[in-house]
C-alpha cells in the first residue's frame, strides 16, 4: 500500500502522479512551450483535466491512462488555463457543487505541481491566513525580522512562482478579499513590518496566480469590490446539462468512492439511471416529457448525486444484500434535497406523486422507484 493509499482523499497530485509523469515527457517529446514557471505546457494541462484518448508512455516504460476528471464544457476549461497563462486572476463563480473547487485544484496541481497553497474564505478569515503572520515569541525576543515572519499562502506562492487557490472568496469581508488588488496588479507583496530591509517586499516569481471559487448563492454576502473584479477574468462553471455524461460520473466517483474503502459494492446502471434523471429534471424544473415542476430551493446538483449514490451503497452494503437497489436510494435522497426549506418536502414528494406514479404504469424499474417513495418520511 502507497503512503497515499492510508488516507480518505489523496490530493490530485499524488493520486494522479503517473499522469502527471507522463503528460510531462509527452510535452517534452512533443517540443511544447510552458510558460514561464509552468511545469506543463497548457495543452497538457488540459489533457490532465479532460483526458486523453490513448495511453501516454512513461518515462522508463509502462504507460498511463489519462482520463477524464471534470465533465462539463471543455471549452471553459481552456479558457481557464489561458487565463492562467496572463497576470489576471481566474474566478470559478457558480452555484454549488458544480465541481469549481475541484477543477481549481486539478488546474494547480498540473501547473504548479502542488495544490496545497489554498486559502479558505470564511467570515472569520484574517490577512494573516491569506499573506503572512508573525511568530510571536521570535517577535518578541527579536522585533520584526525576517526570521520571525511566518509565510501563508499568498506569501509562498508569490516568492516560489506557484498557482494560490482561494476557496469561497465572497464568505470573506471585502477587506480582506482586497489584500489580493497589489499581488494581482502590481504583482508585489508589501510587508510594512520589514520596511526598509530587503525582505519588505515579495516580488511575484514567474508561474505565480490566484484562482478563486464563489458560489453565486453567496451573492450579496461580500460582495467584492469593482476594483478587485478588474483583476480577474470570470468563468461560470455550470451544472450538467447532458444526462449521460452526469450518469457515467455518477458511476464513476461513487464506485469509486465505495472500492477505496472496501464495499464491493456498485451502483448499477439502471438505478443509477432513475437517480440522474430525477436529479436532472428537479434541477431544471421540467420533466422529459415538457411538464413543469417546482423546484426545489436546494441546489440538486452532481456532487449531492454522487453523495446519495454514495451513501446507497454503504446502506447496501451494511444493511443490505450488496446489490443497490432503488429502496436504498430513495431512502438517502431526501438528506440532498432536504436541507433548508421545509417545502422542498412536498416539492418532491410532489415528483413522485405525478412523474413517478405515471411512469411506474409502464416501467418496472419506475415502479420499483415509486414504491420506494414512502422511505421519503
Amino acid at each position: 500500500m502507497s503512503e497515499h493509499a492510508a488516507i480518505q482523499r489523496p490530493l490530485p497530485e499524488h493520486k494522479h502522479a503517473d499522469q502527471l509523469r507522463a503528460l510531462s515527457a509527452a510535452d517534452a517529446a512533443a517540443g511544447r512551450t510552458k510558460p514561464p514557471g509552468w511545469q506543463r505546457s497548457p495543452r497538457a494541462v488540459a489533457d490532465f483535466i479532460l483526458g486523453c484518448a490513448e495511453p501516454l508512455p512513461l518515462p522508463g516504460g509502462g504507460a498511463a491512462t489519462v482520463d477524464r476528471k471534470f465533465y462539463g464544457d471543455d471549452a471553459l476549461v481552456e479558457r481557464a488555463v489561458v487565463t492562467l497563462t496572463t497576470m489576471r486572476g481566474l474566478m470559478l463563480i457558480g452555484e454549488p457543487g458544480t465541481a469549481k473547487s475541484m477543477l481549481s485544484e486539478l488546474l494547480a496541481a498540473a501547473v504548479s505541481g502542488t495544490s496545497t497553497l489554498t486559502i479558505q474564505g470564511s467570515a472569520a478569515a484574517t490577512e494573516d491566513q491569506i499573506r503572512y503572520g508573525w511568530n510571536y515569541a521570535t517577535l518578541l525576543a527579536r522585533g520584526p525580522v525576517p526570521e520571525a515572519l511566518v509565510p501563508a499562502p499568498l506569501y509562498t506562492a508569490m516568492s516560489t512562482g506557484r498557482v494560490v487557490r482561494f476557496e469561497e472568496i465572497t464568505r470573506c469581508p471585502p477587506e480582506v478579499q482586497d489584500v489580493l488588488l497589489s499581488p494581482l496588479s502590481e504583482r508585489l507583496l508589501f510587508i510594512p513590518e520589514l520596511d526598509g530591509k530587503p525582505e519588505g517586499m515579495v516580488a511575484a516569481r514567474p508561474g505565480f496566480n490566484v484562482i478563486a471559487t464563489a458560489n453565486t448563492r453567496d451573492r450579496g454576502v461580500n460582495d467584492m469590490s469593482a476594483a478587485l473584479k478588474r483583476r480577474f477574468n470570470f468563468e461560470t462553471v455550470r451544472p450538467l446539462q447532458d444526462a449521460a455524461q452526469e450518469l457515467e460520473l455518477v458511476q464513476r466517483q461513487a464506485d469509486a468512492a465505495l472500492a477505496a474503502v472496501g464495499v464491493p459494492v456498485s451502483m448499477g446502471r439502471d438505478v443509477a439511471q432513475l437517480l440522474v434523471t430525477t436529479f436532472q429534471e428537479l434541477r431544471a424544473g421540467v420533466t422529459a416529457e415538457g411538464e413543469r415542476l417546482e423546484r426545489p430551493s436546494t441546489p440538486m446538483s452532481t456532487a449531492e448525486a454522487v453523495a446519495v449514490a454514495i451513501s446507497s451503497g454503504m446502506h447496501a452494503h451494511y444493511f443490505g444484500n450488496q446489490q443497490i437497489e432503488a429502496e436504498h436510494v430513495v431512502r438517502h435522497l431526501g438528506g440532498a434535497a432536504l436541507k433548508d426549506d421545509p417545502d422542498d418536502r412536498k416539492r418532491l414528494e410532489g415528483y413522485f406523486s405525478r412523474v413517478v406514479r405515471r411512469r411506474a404504469k409502464d416501467s418496472a424499474l419506475w415502479a420499483a422507484w415509486y414504491e420506494a417513495r414512502r422511505w421519503l418520511s
